[in-house]
């Protein structure tokens, strides 16, 4: 299921329909907060109720003409919907028992990029099924999207292992190199002169850290390459993924939960990113 929001994340979900041969759903959801501010007026000719109807017809032409070309050969279903868009987006992937909702969570405009960030992040906080977010829509990419590297984020939480293994299962079907990497608490101290890395510290922490995730693969059937490092979780993911240059980040995903567990990153992981992130 797709709500529309960027051609960007359009073209990433009609990537993954293809691959996979499903079916797109595309959602519109209309809002009283479409309303243009100040129209309202009073002694205004035109009625809320007219306004209303005038953005409903709005949105089926735009669900009509939305990316044609990206979603040709594909079988698409358009929804156009009223309401609050986390809650008709959350009761819609329910119904419609969809497999993975994909969405952006940032536009140009400074109030849209707002809301459709507490979209995302209220869809990430209920819904049980794999989100797909996509953010800066405005960082357009000209060549053809693809996954040829993967890097999964773990937090050797009891969630790790399905996340590992729903990591490993997207780099088999796309033949891509897949990197699992994990970010321990800081090992500094600080004090006259600064900060400053504690070496055992940082060895007992990293040592553990790799001793889990060496159980972690054994279990979740993985053979991927590992990046240990230490400090702020949500930079270093994205130092990593762009060291690694990673096309998709997998990050764990537990509804009302918040993500990676104890490391308390939370939608900043989501949010920073500059490669799209599945959330499983």
């Amino acid at each position: 299921m797709f709500p529309i929001t960027a051609p960007r994340a359009v073209r990433q979900a009609a990537f993954l329909a293809r691959h996979f041969n499903s079916e797109i759903v595309l959602l519109h959801v209309v809002t009283p907060v479409s309303y243009p501010a100040g129209v309202l007026e009073r002694g205004h000719a035109l009625t809320e109720r007219d306004l209303h109807a005038g953005i409903i017809l709005q949105a089926r032409d735009d669900l009509d003409q939305a990316l044609q070309s990206e979603l040709d050969g594909i079988s698409v279903r358009r929804l156009l919907l009223k309401g609050d868009p986390a809650r008709e987006i959350a009761r819609t992937a329910r119904e419609e028992k969809v497999d993975l909702i994909a969405m952006s969570t940032h536009s140009h405009a400074v109030f849209y990029r707002f809301l459709l960030g507490s979209v995302a992040a209220k869809v990430l906080h209920t819904c049980d099924c794999p989100v797909w977010t996509d953010t800066h829509p405005e960082d357009e990419r000209t060549q053809e999207f693809a996954i040829r590297r993967i890097l999964c984020a773990i937090d050797l939480s009891a969630h790790s292992r399905h996340t590992a293994s729903r990591a490993a299962q997207i780099a088999a079907q796309f033949d891509a190199q897949l990197t699992l990497v994990h970010i321990t608490a800081g090992v500094q101290t600080y004090g006259p002169g600064g900060s400053h890395v504690v070496p055992e510290w940082k060895e007992v922490l990293v040592g553990n850290a790799a001793e889990e995730i060496a159980k972690l693969q054994r279990d979740a059937h993985t053979d991927a390459q590992v990046i240990i490092d230490s400090g702020n979780v949500h930079k270093l993911l994205h130092r990593a993924a762009e060291q690694a240059k990673s096309d998709l980040l997998v990050i764990g995903h537990l509804p009302g939960g918040g993500h990676l567990g104890a490391n308390g990153s939370g939608y900043a992981i989501i949010r920073d990113s500059r490669i799209p992130v599945l959330s499983v």
